[in-house]
């Protein structure tokens, strides 16, 4: 049995509605208020452990769900086709791939605006300054408008680790006294 099999099934639900609600909203002129709920959405996901419940748990059922997940989209103010997409997914127990769902449409608009997104992971949270000086220097190397996502990880003691697509720069001082001591162990 292949162990990433149920990674691949959820990716690939995720990917349909993504698609699906991408396409709607583009057709509706809506991309710029769709990204908007994304945020407003992922902010709701990371901040309310009730709503991970809903859409994970197995024992809400699907009218449940699906009345939920519809009340939270009329709060929200959720363009249409999103709103309708996720009461779909609710009717077919889908709701669980929405995280990933949310990241794949983030990164469609993203690529259909020309922008390319940086994780940033930094010491201290970055200033408003700070974060429009790296986007420059990112955009002059990259070639296109760069979107920060910038997160805090104080274990990193210094510096940042910077990745956009598949290149990574790591120029934290944790990183740097790993180095060090792997380089001592060897001379030792």
């Amino acid at each position: 049995m292949d162990v990433s099999e149920p990674a691949s099934i959820s990716s690939g639900i995720a990917e349909r509605y993504a698609t699906a609600i991408f396409e709607l909203s583009k057709d509706a002129n809506s991309l710029d208020k769709l990204e908007s709920n994304l945020a407003d959405l992922s902010a709701a996901l990371d901040d309310s452990a009730d709503l991970r419940d809903l859409i994970s748990s197995p024992v809400v059922s699907r009218d449940e769900q699906e009345r939920a997940i519809t009340a939270v989209a009329d709060k929200m103010g959720l363009v249409p086709g999103l709103k309708n997409g996720l009461a779909l997914m609710a009717q077919k127990r889908r709701l669980f791939v929405l995280p990933q769902m949310v990241r794949l449409l983030n990164e469609r608009i993203a690529d259909h605006k020309g922008e390319v997104t940086a994780e940033v992971t930094s010491a201290v949270k970055l200033t408003d300054a700070q974060s429009k000086k790296l986007a420059e220097t990112l955009k002059s190397t990259v070639g296109k408008d760069i979107k920060i996502n910038a997160t805090v990880d104080e274990s990193l003691i210094g510096g940042l680790v910077v990745k956009v697509g598949s290149k990574m720069i790591d120029t934290s001082i944790r990183s740097r006294l790993n180095s060090l001591q792997n380089a001592m162990k060897e001379v030792g």
